[in-house]
């Protein structure tokens, strides 16, 4: 009788199975991590766009290892400048950006 040997019956078989599945999903883990965009051991720059169009829109931008974080407020954006130049569409959809103050043709 086969099933009553005493070899079948060894409770580490069992743990070691358990080891190698989690084997195979902490290393599933770290590759879902290492293609994120964000993962921190990136050199690129990256912007990632959450929400777009929507009240709760958030703008990352990754520089290196620098994170920048932009999110949307009620509030219309103003600040303070002064008026650079004048931007015209031409009829085949080209655009001429003219720098105040020169003279224009």
């Amino acid at each position: 009788m086969r099933f009553l040997e005493p070899e079948d019956d060894d409770p580490i078989l069992s743990v070691v199975n358990l080891i190698d599945l989690f084997l195979v999903v902490i290393g599933i883990l770290m590759i879902t991590i290492l293609q994120n965009p964000l993962n921190p051991f990136a050199a690129q720059s990256v912007t990632v766009v959450e929400n777009p169009g929507t009240d709760a829109m958030r703008i990352t931008v990754k520089e290196g290892h620098d994170l920048q974080r932009y999110e949307s407020s009620d509030g219309i954006g103003e600040g303070e400048g002064i008026r650079a130049g004048v931007t015209y569409r031409l009829d085949d959809g080209r655009m001429i950006y003219v720098p105040e103050g020169q003279a224009t043709q």
